[in-house]
């Protein structure tokens, strides 16, 4: 008799570079094959992955193997971790083997900017990303919307390749905005939304991280919440538990910002916030205590802190 181990919800993939292109000057597309990418997931949305990236001097990716990987990868010693990062995927094509990974070219010298740079096809990394083969909740979705809210989708560059997933996923009813912070006018990039979802580029060009940012989302939320006529009547009352409240601060250079409550059924706006954690944290405590909406309703994910490096994951 032949025992069958359960399938998980996570797997390990090996993959090589099959193509890289560049979208813009801030953004890089890299296309991964595989023999067993057949089974990677396509969950859509903001599906959260890891990328293992290869160690200096070396050109592949060597990890511990097994259900417990992970906590063995974290007992190495650091010359011999390879750095591990999380981000979106982008696109999946199972019957070709084939995922796309958006990934931004930072200036912050870090591993991954570096490794991006400098990646050619035929070069080999791990991911770990959903397994197909599991009948289950794969977890790494964090847009989890009421049906009936209208939707409020805000980051900066980093945040474009989830916010993007996302928005080729909605209902073709949906409604709502989504603003979308880039460093110049050249990363506004093609984005499929339905015609009732308001998309909106802000170049930077020069100005301050976020700063573009938090005046559209101010703008925005307060048209969804008060100033449109074809909202329900008492939309923006603080009248659920945590709106209307001061919410805690958090010490972003000390603590992980990252929240994503179960969206309640009824919440007229649903906000999906990413990207620099200290602009996000202002954002939120606007959104609760400013806007009067329920926290519980407000998705945060503070993906990056400006001025440290990006943190092993």
């Amino acid at each position: 008799m032949t025992n069958t181990l359960p399938v998980a919800p996570w797997r390990l993939f090996a993959v090589e570079i099959r193509a890289v292109r560049r979208l813009s000057p801030s953004f890089i597309r890299i296309t991964f094959t595989g023999p067993d990418l057949d089974r990677f997931a396509d969950n859509g949305y903001d599906q959260r992955i890891k990328l293992a990236l290869p160690l200096p001097g070396q050109r592949g990716v060597y990890l511990p193997q097994g259900p417990d990987w992970y906590a063995q990868w974290r007992a190495l010693p650091e010359h011999r971790r390879n750095p591990i990062r999380t981000y979106t995927a982008r696109a999946v094509r199972p019957h070709l083997h084939e995922l796309d990974v958006d990934l931004v070219l930072h200036g912050d010298g870090g591993p991954a900017t570096r490794w991006a740079r400098r990646v050619r096809p035929g070069d080999e990394i791990a991911i770990a990303g959903p397994d197909a083969g599991y009948d289950g909740d794969h977890g790494g979705l964090e847009f989890r919307p009421p049906s009936t809210a209208r939707l409020l989708l805000a980051g900066d560059e980093t945040a474009v390749p989830a916010i993007s997933g996302i928005c080729e996923r909605l209902p073709l009813l949906a409604r709502g905005r989504v603003l979308l912070e880039v460093p110049e006018a050249a990363d506004v990039l093609p984005l499929t939304a339905p015609p009732g979802v308001e998309v909106t580029w802000l170049p930077r060009n020069g100005a301050r991280h976020g700063d573009r940012l938090v005046d559209a989302v101010a703008t925005a939320a307060d048209e969804l919440l008060r100033g449109r006529a074809d909202l329900p009547v008492g939309v923006g009352a603080p009248a659920t538990v945590g709106a209307g409240v001061p919410v805690d601060d958090v010490d972003v250079d000390r603590t992980i910002l990252w929240e994503v409550p179960d969206a309640l059924p009824s919440a007229p706006l649903y906000a999906w916030l990413a990207g620099e954690a200290g602009v996000i944290r202002n954002l939120r405590r606007h959104l609760v205590t400013d806007c009067a909406l329920d926290r519980r309703a407000v998705a945060f994910m503070g993906y990056w802190r400006q001025g440290r490096p990006d943190p092993s994951t």
